[in-house]
């Protein structure tokens, strides 16, 4: 249940600390906001209530399981219909593989990221989605030879902070 709620500087900055932590105990993020920390654990309440926090996860380092192979795939759609939209999003999010699909502007229309075993296992996604028929016209791909970084935490202070 998501209910209506404004934040304040205060609610950024607790949003801001789960982010960075989200095993952080109550007490610790009371004191990292300045507050005591019975109001600190409503405020926590209230965000999750209300959609802000839609849940918490293990940061996993995949290097330490073995080797993978990034993709980033453009995606152009034969027809542009809000249906057409609907059927590549529906098939796209069944791909395991796939772990983000941006819809774009440009020259094409999804951005998504495919982590898969091997260029062979890549192929044999992109193959099946073209035999579903699911309104691909063309796709590129982007092999990702390295990653030099990757930023998990949204800056929330520096984009929220002052609209609050």
């Amino acid at each position: 249940m998501t209910t209506r709620y404004k934040l304040d500087r205060i609610d950024v900055r607790i949003l801001a600390e789960l982010q960075r932590n989200g095993r952080i105990t109550n007490v610790e993020l009371a004191e990292q906001v300045n507050l005591s920390p019975s109001p600190c654990l409503m405020r926590v309440k209230k965000l999750q209530q209300a959609g802000y926090i839609t849940g918490y996860t293990a940061q996993i380092d995949m290097a330490k399981l073995g080797e993978t192979l990034t993709v980033f795939t453009e995606f152009t759609l034969k027809n542009h219909r809000q249906i057409d939209f609907a059927r590549f999003q529906e098939a796209l999010e069944k791909v395991d593989c796939c772990v983000e699909c941006h819809l774009v502007s440009g020259g094409y229309d999804y951005l998504a990221k495919f982590v898969t075993s091997s260029i062979a296992d890549y192929q044999n996604i992109i193959e099946a989605l073209i035999d579903r028929n699911v309104g691909i016209d063309k796709y590129f791909s982007f092999v990702v030879m390295k990653t030099p970084f990757v930023k998990t935490q949204y800056p929330l202070t520096h984009l929220f902070a002052d609209k609050v």
